[in-house]
């Protein structure tokens, strides 16, 4: 939290020093969703909900071309984690039609991970309702560092308490992508919105049991130890986060976005038009004339010669 509270400043002091009117905005954003580990090999695996997150968001809008909306940058930091069924004892009942079926009654892991996120985004975006309301979307590369973990057993089977990080065995780095949806209400300088995000994590929190080969020597804090499940790490292990935010946010510029005063210019159209009644009387009027040029002609050749009379030399 600290750090966080340190780079909102550094943001604050560099954003007030540039000129009026930049079309910076600066948020902070808190809300709570939900987190979910895809094993490989798949394991009996559910979402851990109630997870928070609070961070400061940082956005430059670009006022040309027309909407390619915001760049920017997020400093989260984030509850994650998930939880996974470590024991199973299946029962095999049979049903009316007398088949046999099995039911799995699985006893479950639950880990928690704190993390610091960092995307780096691209938010396109368009405005409504006479510029006071701000629609985008939202797609990120994020990188991530785990702080500290906890982790605990269904029932209080094993004690609880804090996860261990060891080199050889977990990773502390993290990166992945984002994509997300939103809306932000615009009053004056302040910007009050909501949006929703998927985070889709790449890396591994566990390394694959190529690199880390045995779990002999692990504790309880280790779910795949060899007491639990197989004796052996999976092959990927990535985290996934999904999560609902509120955001309220200053824009450092009174006037507005710059974006509000760029006029699209108007397409080029063909000036020429074709008009039938106009050309259908033009053509009347040139069979008009053309006839009574041919009777002038006719005329004109045949003088006032009478019929019978002759031409005296």
């Amino acid at each position: 939290m600290r750090f966080i509270v340190a780079v909102a400043i550094t943001i604050i002091a560099t954003l007030g020093a540039e000129r009026v009117s930049a079309q910076h905005t600066l948020s902070l954003t808190g809300g709570t969703g939900a987190s979910y580990a895809r094993f490989y090999p798949a394991e009996e695996t559910k979402w851990l909900w109630g997870r928070e997150n609070i961070g400061l968001s940082w956005r430059f809008y670009s006022p040309k071309p027309r909407f390619v909306g915001a760049v920017g940058v997020d400093l989260e930091y984030m509850q994650r984690g998930f939880i996974m069924g470590y024991r199973d004892d299946p029962e095999t009942v049979t049903d009316e039609f007398g088949e046999q079926k099995v039911i799995h009654h699985y006893e479950y892991y639950t880990r928690t991970i704190n993390s610091l996120m960092l995307p780096f985004v691209w938010q396109p975006h368009v405005y409504a309702a006479r510029n006071r309301i701000r629609i985008f979307a939202e797609a990120a590369v994020v990188f991530s560092y785990n702080i500290s973990s906890n982790y605990s057993y269904e029932k209080n089977r094993y004690p609880a308490g804090k996860y261990e990080w060891k080199v050889p065995r977990d990773n502390r780095f993290g990166y992945g992508l984002s994509g997300g949806l939103g809306f932000a209400l615009l009053f004056g300088q302040v910007e009050v919105g909501f949006k929703a995000k998927y985070d889709f994590g790449y890396s591994d929190i566990l390394k694959n049991r190529n690199k880390y080969y045995t779990t002999h020597t692990d504790g309880k804090e280790n779910p795949f130890h060899k007491e639990f499940l197989y004796g052996y790490m999976p092959l990927r292990s990535p985290i996934d986060n999904l999560t609902f935010s509120m955001t309220v946010g200053w824009r450092f510029n009174a006037r507005g976005f710059d974006e509000w005063f760029t006029v699209r210019p108007k397409k080029e159209r063909g000036l020429d038009s074709f008009n039938f009644s106009s050309q259908a009387g033009s053509s009347q009027n040139a069979a008009n004339r053309g006839g009574a040029q041919s009777r002038g002609g006719a005329a004109s050749r045949g003088g006032n010669t009478r019929p019978g009379s002759t031409t005296r030399r």
